[in-house]
């Protein structure tokens, strides 16, 4: 969420590092639920599930999946782990 989902690299790469699929969703993500929240507790929203799926139909998500190359990401945290020399 926030700026950083515009930025397809960092979100595969993200998604490569962790080894986990990424949802990228709204930029003003912080802003939306402050919203839906405020809705909610005004009785103009339903439950958690309702506001969730509210965003997921009016707001674009990008879903990025690992590649698979999981030994590149663990090698370099090896290096990143080792005691330096």
């Amino acid at each position: 969420m926030g700026g950083g989902s515009r930025n397809d690299l960092l979100c595969r790469l993200t998604a490569d590092a962790c080894g986990l699929p990424v949802v990228a969703g709204p930029v003003e993500a912080t802003a939306l639920g402050n919203v839906l929240a405020q809705a909610r507790a005004h009785g103009a929203a339903g439950g958690l599930a309702e506001s969730r799926a509210l965003v997921a139909a009016t707001q674009p998500l990008r879903r990025f999946v690992p590649s698979g190359d999981a030994d590149r990401w663990d090698g370099a945290a090896a290096l990143l782990a080792s005691p330096a020399r």
